[in-house]
């Protein structure tokens, strides 16, 4: 649900309606977005949606050229890994403790000042949110620290879009996970600060690019707010996953490609255009033109040919894969090293091999592969069409090689084992192994008296020589 109010007493209202109805509207993938301006600004009114209703990538973009169509375009984007609205509940002191809110500035910014609240938005969009941003003022995201910004001195004739990168914590430790988020919320009251301090008026976003929490069950739908009354919930069958995409040489499979969601986009007077090519690509009943495609025991490429896409008639989509034999771990490896755009007789080709590689054996996996944030696909060149392109995957999948039956192998994914956390872990570890071994060592020189003095015998002489 979204709600767009201004003044503080209606921004305290929203905060309650965000907080209690929303709670209770779990649904998976789905992320909060708050935006807010500085004083003196207003933002645009926006229809809200229906309830229960997940905001989409398009609907994001028209909510946000609206929005922020009268404010200022010195941007502010607070992207934090995790959020969901439980984080609200649970950390925002919304039981009379406010004294215990860990969001005491983002609440002190957002009763002071105009707002925009979609606390369902999808995944996916706030993915792109940067982008959608960056469309906005079209300039290039600035990635910084309050401690870069005190030093920079903003020109507010020109825009610019700066983004914020915040941790999150979850597990078992919620004490861990209140205070990050604590010290998120300093973060945003010091930036806030320093924009005041400078005299520079801003526009701020702050939302996350996954939910902390996806709950699988019963959704309750809103019947009434106000009354507080809610429909029964119901449980809806979880729909089966869309078979991979397959090509076949010879009556066997030899090339397997399974993705959530497939996103292509051009820049082009002044905006960047999208076209979703899911729908076209993956599903029941969906048979997409794979000619001219081919695999053999050390090459693959894959053509998916599509119509009337970003107003090109012809417009293909081609990855290329090679087998490969490495000395050095003594096994055949494959890498994708190029992903194509033909378009009306122009090619855009991104470079894919750094990062896109698994096992012969194994197919690769990864949750996003895109080639706009924490790119794994990059540009040829920079001079080549695919600086004016991007591409995304949602939870992409795919082998070249070595395919038994129409499965895919055990998959290598693109998650890095030794994470932050199993580092911390390692040289925690280490430092106590290397104290308990000094321990032990000071222990075992210790030397116990072998002479002992009697008092009623003569005293004993210890030649200071020995």
């Amino acid at each position: 649900m979204a709600a767009l109010r201004t003044g503080s007493g209606n921004a305290r209202m929203i905060l309650h309606f965000f907080l209690c109805v929303f709670a209770a509207a779990k649904s998976d993938e789905q992320v909060p977005l708050v935006a807010w301006a500085s004083d003196g600004f207003v933002l645009s009114p926006v229809n809200t949606p229906s309830a229960g209703h997940t905001v989409s990538v398009d609907e994001l973009e028209s909510y946000l050229n609206r929005a922020l169509s009268t404010t200022p375009h010195n941007l502010l984007l607070f992207l934090q890994d995790k959020l969901s609205v439980d984080d609200f509940t649970m950390y925002g002191g919304v039981f009379g403790n406010k004294q215990d809110s860990v969001f005491q500035n983002l609440e002190a910014a957002l009763l002071s000042s105009s707002s925009l609240w979609l606390p369902s938005v999808s995944s996916s969009a706030t993915a792109l949110v940067s982008t959608l941003l960056q469309n906005q003022i079209d300039a290039a995201p600035l990635y910084m620290n309050p401690d870069t910004l005190a030093q920079l001195r903003l020109n507010t004739s020109v825009a610019a879009l700066l983004v914020f990168r915040l941790p999150y914590s979850g597990g078992a430790d919620m004490m861990s996970t209140k205070e990050v988020l604590s010290g998120n919320d300093e973060v945003i009251g010091q930036v806030l600060s320093i924009m005041k301090a400078q005299s520079v008026p801003f526009t701020a976003v702050f939302t996350a690019l996954w939910p902390s929490r996806v709950i699988e069950d019963t959704s309750p739908a809103v019947h009434s707010v106000w009354s507080r009354s809610l429909l029964q919930s119901r449980r809806e069958e979880p729909s089966a996953p869309n078979p991979p995409l397959e090509f076949k040489e010879k009556g066997s499979t030899c090339i397997l490609m399974w993705a959530e969601k497939l996103v292509v986009s051009q820049y082009r007077s002044g905006k960047w255009e999208r076209h979703d090519l899911t729908s076209k690509t993956f599903g029941k009943g969906v048979i997409p033109d794979l000619s001219g495609s081919s695999c053999n025991e050390s090459h693959s490429r894959l053509v998916l040919k599509y119509e009337d896409v970003l107003d090109y008639r012809i417009f293909k989509l081609i990855f290329v894969m090679n087998r490969r034999y490495y000395k050095v771990s003594a096994r055949h490896w494959f890498t994708m090293d190029l992903v194509q755009l033909e378009y009306d007789g122009k090619t855009a080709s991104f470079n894919a091999s750094r990062h896109i590689y698994a096992p012969a054996e194994f197919s690769y996996r990864c949750e996003s592969v895109s080639s706009s944030y924490y790119p794994q696909l990059s540009p040829h060149s920079d001079k080549d069409n695919a600086n004016d392109w991007q591409i995304s995957f949602d939870d992409f999948q795919i082998q070249g090689f070595n395919i038994a039956g129409k499965d895919f192998s055990y998959a290598s994914d693109c998650a890095s084992f030794f994470t932050p956390g199993i580092w911390m872990g390692l040289v925690t570890s280490l430092l106590m192994v290397l104290v308990l071994t000094y321990g032990l060592h000071m222990i075992m020189q210790l030397r116990t008296m072998d002479r002992f003095d009697d008092p009623k015998g003569p005293a004993i002489s210890v030649p200071q020589t020995e």
